[in-house]
């Protein structure tokens, strides 16, 4: 699935070790050496020793801090009594971006580089053993744990004799490494989140390339958040978004690297700077924020593809293809009717993502929690839906039409037969396309719910166009609409078996309701569209009448339908109030309701979480929970790894679970987590698609990784 190609999993359950060498040795992905600063040492040296990787195209390895996912290469020395070996020099790390997931590594050639101290007795004329255990993971689609045993001797000389140069890369590997900031670096804390401020630079802003700030410790940032920056006057301003351990301006520090980037003769350099700063209280949290042109602009497209595949899903189709039933009806005729049905359509997606987007902004103003498909957490929404959906079958079934025989609508729009339909119906396609999460929407949507009303509303407008554009490009194309079927009996069928869908998604509609507001809604729900059922009979049998009778039957089936909307509102009230939520788990006691304590509570024990945040009203959850996380196969995987599997029901209003999934970069469900054991241990988000071969080869993948660590 495509969707695998934008998470790093861990697909493979057993770790690949390479045969040991002298100094050499190699994985299908990685080729590690041990090198040294020295061809030989003396007694009391400090010298510089560390491992090389050459990895392969398109695969990488991870930094101290691997980001989103992933685990830091580890280092043991093996050395003779006496001697020492400090830390991992880490390099200056990169960024590799799969979808929403945001990973801090290396590509193509990395060398880590450790210094180790020789004993004072080390004998003159012996050898010094260097040995080195060296675990990695690396990843590309797929993550593969792996290790590889190093040893390396030098000759020991005697003091003021030549030790030769050694190898080349050492000085490289020295000239990657970051600096100390030569500049004043402060960081205030802020209702805007966190803001990094480095002073007399000297930097010159036209020669900048690109900026970024890579926090040492994972949680102190939200890695795949933007980062939008302020660059004049000698001064360079990074705002960053918070992450699940934000520091605060009590004590708090932030360490990491400054990574900048800048066109050099020779291309692009780039330098880090390593930023240690006290966290203090912003005085005045109001600078303005850069406008972050690169990822404004990658958030329109991926929110524009996200829009096109959102046509795909399973509550978009059906109603795409009522579209392009009656694109098939009007291919053969007025070339200019079909283009302006193409554009009536179009304009009430776009209509609809804008009122969306405005309605988010308000929220946004007024302090709340909200995220994509936000709506649907209101049962109220849902029973009109459901309506809607159930009014939508019985006209595709032929139990009434609305059309050309209401003549009071006026004559503009009996000139214009269904330009209205066409515009409503795109209203239609957004309304049953917000539960609906495409591949790529995710990380648009989330940079959006972020960024001020305007940048929010081009974003959904962007998305709105995706989804509106394949139906536009096809009624504007001539040579797509030829290719089109000529209007027949055939169209009617199709039309009539369309129904269905729509009264499979009503029923689906009245479960989440169920969900959301207890069993007694359903016979409210069942009772409202027997009515308007009812309305619609009486509304069609009725109107090919007299006068009299017409109208008769038109008052008769308004106040059913004004009785089912009354009914249906009160008694969803009623049954929503006196239902006491209980977040129990499920009766074979495989999951737990999600808590934020009871997370903590498990990760502060080292145990391994899995956490599923789900909602009734997601499609997409709900197939996952069904195929994936309900099998045996899973839920024994899970008992076998000691995994706690947390489930966070995002069916209904939770600020708790919005503020999570704003926090992994998400706007909306699903999102599943997994932390493995241990309580410093990075969590790693797997894909919005699964299937229990990628759940369970992941676990023991993840486990074996654990373990080799």
């Amino acid at each position: 699935m495509l969707i695998l190609r934008f998470i790093p999993i861990a697909l493979l359950a057993l770790t690949c070790d390479a045969d040991a060498g002298p100094s050499e040795a190699a994985t299908e992905q990685v080729r590690a050496q041990l090198i040294a600063s020295v061809d030989a040492v003396r007694p009391g040296d400090t010298i510089q020793a560390g491992v090389h990787q050459e990895i392969i195209p398109h695969w990488h390895t991870y930094w101290i801090n691997p980001g989103d996912s992933g685990l830091a290469t580890r280092i043991d020395y093996d050395l003779p009594a006496g001697a020492t070996a400090g830390p991992i020099q880490w390099p200056t790390p990169g960024r590799i971006t799969l979808g929403p997931v945001t990973n801090y590594g290396y590509e193509h050639e990395v060398t880590l580089l450790s210094s180790i101290k020789v004993p004072e007795d080390a004998i003159v004329g012996g050898v010094f053993p260097i040995k080195a255990k060296v675990k990695w993971l690396v990843c590309e689609e797929i993550c593969i744990p792996q290790r590889v045993e190093l040893a390396l001797d030098l000759p020991v000389v005697a003091p003021g004799q030549d030790q030769g140069r050694g190898s080349e890369l050492v000085g490289k590997a020295q000239a990657s490494l970051p600096v100390a900031s030569p500049w004043p670096v402060s960081v205030t804390s802020g209702n805007n989140g966190l803001t990094l401020r480095i002073t007399d630079t000297g930097l010159q802003p036209d020669n900048i390339k690109n900026i970024w700030f890579y926090p040492s410790e994972w949680g102190r940032i939200v890695h795949n958040a933007d980062q939008p920056r302020l660059v004049g006057g000698g001064t360079i301003e990074l705002k960053l978004q918070p992450g699940d351990d934000a520091p605060t301006a009590s004590g708090g520090r932030l360490n990491g690297v400054l990574a900048v980037t800048e066109n050099g003769s020779d291309g692009p350099v780039t330098r880090g700077f390593i930023i240690n700063a006290p966290v203090s209280a912003a005085a005045v949290d109001s600078a303005p924020a850069a406008e972050p042109d690169l990822a404004l602009s990658s958030a329109l497209i991926l929110a524009l593809l996200g829009g096109v595949i959102l046509n795909l899903m399973p509550c978009v189709f059906p109603v795409l293809s009522i579209k392009a039933l009656s694109l098939a009806k009007h291919a053969h005729q007025n070339p200019l009717q079909t283009r302006l049905h193409g554009l009536a359509y179009t304009l009430g997606v776009l209509f609809s993502f804008a009122l969306l987007g405005s309605l988010l902004n308000v929220l946004k103003a007024s302090g709340a929690q909200i995220g994509w498909g936000f709506q649907f957490q209101s049962p109220l929404f849902v029973l009109a839906v459901a309506y809607l959906m159930f009014a939508v079958g019985l006209s595709l079934s032929g139990v009434f039409s609305i059309g050309g025989s209401v003549t009071s609508i006026g004559s503009s729009l009996a000139e214009k037969p269904g330009y209205t339909g066409s515009f409503f119906t795109g209203v239609l396609a957004t309304v049953v396309a917000t539960p609906c999460t495409a591949p790529l929407m995710g990380a648009a949507i989330g940079f959006a719910l972020a960024q001020p009303p305007l940048v929010l509303l081009a974003v959904f407008l962007s998305l709105g166009l995706g989804l509106a554009l394949p139906y536009l490009l096809l009624s504007l194309w001539p040579f797509l609409q030829r290719c089109l079927p000529k209007p027949g009996l055939w169209m009617e069928r199709v039309k009539q078996g369309l129904a269905f869908p729509m009264y499979a998604a009503a029923v689906w509609l009245v479960w989440v309701l169920a969900q959301q507001a207890g069993n007694d809604s359903v016979a409210v729900a069942l009772g409202g569209m027997v009515t308007i059922a009812f309305a619609a009979w009486l509304y069609e049998s009725t109107k090919t009448g007299g006068s009299a009778v017409r109208h008769s039957g038109e008052g008769l089936a308004a106040l059913a339908l004004a009785v089912a909307l009354t009914g249906g509102y009160f008694g969803v009230e009623a049954s929503f109030a006196a239902k006491t939520r209980s977040s129990t788990a499920s009766a074979d006691n495989h999951w737990e309701p999600y808590s934020a304590e009871r997370l903590n509570a498990l990760r502060a024990e080292g145990k391994p979480v899995f956490l599923n945040f789900t909602a009734a009203w997601c499609i997409s959850c709900l197939v996952n929970e069904k195929v994936a996380l309900s099998q045996r196969s899973v839920i024994d995987a899970f008992r076998q790894s000691g995994i706690t599997y947390l489930k966070g029901d995002w069916t209904n209003r939770d600020v708790e679970i919005t503020r999570i999934l704003a926090k992994f970069g998400r706007s909306g469900v699903p999102l599943y987590v997994y932390y493995p054991g241990g309580a410093a241990a990075s969590p790693v988000v797997l894909p919005q698609i699964l299937t229990p071969a990628v759940v369970t080869q992941f676990i023991k993948a993840s486990a074996r990784a654990v373990s080799q660590s």
